[in-house]
């Protein structure tokens, strides 16, 4: 994770620099299984077509069995528009060493206008796991991986409405399927941060944004299928954005899951945004 760290670094110290433009940011996710997660980020315009960004994240969520999973989050990122093309390449780590991760690319090529953007979107995510050792496969590490490829939307309907469509589905190497004894159901979620909800079959989600003054409303659903256990889980979410005033807003976000899985679980964040530039 060191390199991720010095990203950050070297994004946060950049605005001092002659960028075009630059967002800090960071907020924090509960929910009411006791899961919490937390987030810093930053997105740095180097030119007016070219950006750069990179986050930083940690999740903690308490299984029934005792086991406490702390699982922590990096991604980099580049982007260039060539105009009305462009391209967004990104790698990322997720999950926890002992346990899971995943070492991730991702790929998007996309064209967009004043109103409209499509995008091809592409993932490859390489995945260990340790969950075996001393049962199916003892002192034995499990790697596997997936490809993924997708496409996203978005809509400027008029100056206050917004539509935006995303579905990115997936193929993994191995078969996933296990059966209910198994020690991996152990994982199986409580909540959206549990570790096993990284596998999934298919992700899809649709959204409506409005804007009124200097406030921002987003609706959002999104539903995805397990690949473990074929589990299906449907989630709304609504977050509202305003201004704090000068250059910075505050978000707020209030959702509910409903899954095969885990049953009901309702979740609310907090995000800040500061904006400048030259």
């Amino acid at each position: 994770m060191r390199w991720f760290k010095a990203s950050l670094l070297f994004l946060f110290v950049s605005p001092a620099l002659a960028v075009e433009d630059y967002i800090l940011g960071g907020g924090a996710e509960s929910d009411s299984t006791d899961g919490l997660s937390g987030v810093v980020f930053t997105d740095v315009g180097l030119t007016d077509k070219t950006r750069v960004s990179a986050s930083l994240g940690k999740s903690a969520v308490s299984l029934p069995n005792g086991i406490d999973l702390n699982t922590a989050y990096g991604d980099v990122g580049f982007e260039h528009w060539f105009d009305p093309v462009g391209i967004r390449m990104e790698v990322a780590y997720w999950g926890d060493a002992d346990i899971f991760d995943s070492l991730d690319g991702r790929g998007s090529f996309y064209w967009r206008n004043d109103k409209t953007t499509l995008a091809a979107n592409m993932e490859y995510r390489d995945f260990e796991f340790d969950i075996f050792r001393n049962d199916v496969l003892p002192g034995q590490d499990v790697r596997f991986h997936a490809k993924g490829i997708g496409a996203s939307a978005n809509f400027r309907l008029s100056d206050v409405v917004s539509l935006s469509l995303r579905g990115m589905d997936y193929n993994y190497n191995v078969d996933l399927r296990l059966d209910s004894n198994r020690r991996i159901i152990e994982l199986l979620s409580i909540s959206r941060l549990s570790l096993i909800n990284s596998l999934v079959d298919y992700r899809v989600s649709a959204g409506l944004g409005l804007d009124v003054g200097k406030r921002r409303w987003d609706f959002t659903y999104l539903t995805w299928r397990g690949e473990v256990d074929g589990s299906t889980t449907h989630s709304a979410t609504v977050h509202f954005l305003t201004s704090m005033g000068g250059r910075s807003d505050i978000q707020f976000g209030l959702g509910v899951d409903d899954s095969d899985v885990y049953g009901s679980v309702t979740f609310f964040s907090v995000f800040l945004y500061f904006y400048g530039g030259s």
